[in-house]
């Protein structure tokens, strides 16, 4: 059992339970009135470029350094929401480095919720073999980190969106002991 933590503390969400976890992530921070940062989107905000162009151009060890300063950056932040890859989480020291600003919630479903999430949000793009590949491989990265130390895991099987939040925000306000004296 993870002992309570501060409500300055951040809430990381990981893992992968289709298309809508961005939207999710979003809605969390709304709900908990938080700061929302995208590791991605700040990662292509710091760097110039998705770190897809960035490893093909300058290589792996630049990539990695950026994802350094940008680990580093979110390790000073509080009471925010932060989305990242469970591939970016377990990269060195990451994972113990943010877990200690706060409680990880890896975000799961089941392999069929999460096909049919994908064929509602690809449509057409989601009979490509080469597409259902790409998520289906996406889906092994994101949830490696399950099983890991300190990592809290939420089905999302049987969830809307705003079930998903709510479930989410529930389990961070119990685990931070949370009282919010701001309404």
């Amino acid at each position: 059992m993870l002992s309570p933590v501060s409500v300055d503390h951040n809430l990381i969400l990981t893992g992968w339970m289709g298309p809508p976890q961005l939207q999710v992530a979003r809605q969390t921070a709304e709900l908990l009135r938080l700061s929302f940062v995208n590791f991605e989107a700040r990662f292509e905000a710091l760097a110039g470029s998705p770190p897809e162009e960035i490893r093909a151009l300058y290589g792996e060890t630049r990539l990695k350094t950026i994802e350094g300063e940008l680990i580093a950056e979110m390790a000073l932040y509080r009471g925010t929401v932060l989305l990242i890859g469970a591939d970016t989480l377990l990269r060195g020291d990451t994972l113990a480095a943010l877990r200690q600003t706060g409680p990880v919630i890896a975000l799961v479903a089941s392999v069929d919720a999460v096909l049919q999430r994908l064929h509602l949000a690809l449509g057409a793009r989601y009979h490509n073999p080469r597409e259902r590949e790409i998520a289906i491989g996406r889906l092994r990265r994101e949830w490696a980190i399950r099983g890991k130390e300190g990592v809290i895991e939420l089905d999302t099987s049987a969830l809307s969106d705003t079930e998903t939040a709510e479930a989410v925000a529930d389990r961070w306000r119990a685990l931070t002991a949370f009282i919010d004296w701001r309404a």
